[in-house]
């Protein structure tokens, strides 16, 4: 062999030596990470100490605390009651009564009157197309639908009861 095929041997050899030790601390230190690690808890355990800890019993108040759940369940009740429209009423006639009437009677902002003469046409269109102009608005050109006619704590249930209502009362 040549000097200079010596000379690279040695080089090699080192080089290859160097990523053996690199190789071996990668290792070594990989094997301590994994020891650092803490162990995965058995499901079974994990059940056992929930056992352990849960609480003895509950707090029983008797009929009194029937009484207390019942009453809160009813103010709930109530104020959702209150947050509806109308008490949430699916009389047509009493919604037309208190908000419709205004500009349907009048004919206020283009409005149709309850006569075939203005409904005929948007019967036509279909219940569907009446119902959705009630609830989200409808701008024509004749006049002008506020959405859930101005008052937005109207359900649908109530709008489609009251579009029913109008429609069944055409003169």
């Amino acid at each position: 062999m040549r000097n200079y095929d010596l000379e690279f041997l040695k080089r090699f050899s080192l080089v290859i030596g160097f990523l053996v030790l690199v190789t071996l601390g990668l290792i070594i230190g990989a094997a301590f990470l994994h020891r650092a690690l803490p162990p995965e808890v058995d499901p079974a355990t994990a059940k056992r100490t929930e056992n352990r800890i849960a609480p003895v019993g509950a707090v029983y108040a008797g009929s009194t605390g029937a009484a207390a759940q019942a009453a809160a369940s009813a103010a709930a009740a109530a104020a959702a009651a209150a947050q509806v429209a109308y008490g949430g009423t699916l009389d047509g006639s009493v919604i037309y009564g208190n908000l419709c009437a205004g500009c349907h009677t009048s004919g206020a902002g283009g409005a149709p009157t309850l006569d075939h003469a203005h409904w005929d046409a948007r019967i036509a269109q279909g219940i569907d197309t009446l119902y959705r102009h009630s609830i989200e608005g409808f701008t024509g050109s004749t006049g002008v639908m506020p959405a859930k006619g101005g008052n937005p704590a109207l359900t649908d249930e109530q709008i489609h009861a009251t579009v029913d209502w109008m429609v069944g009362n055409l003169k």
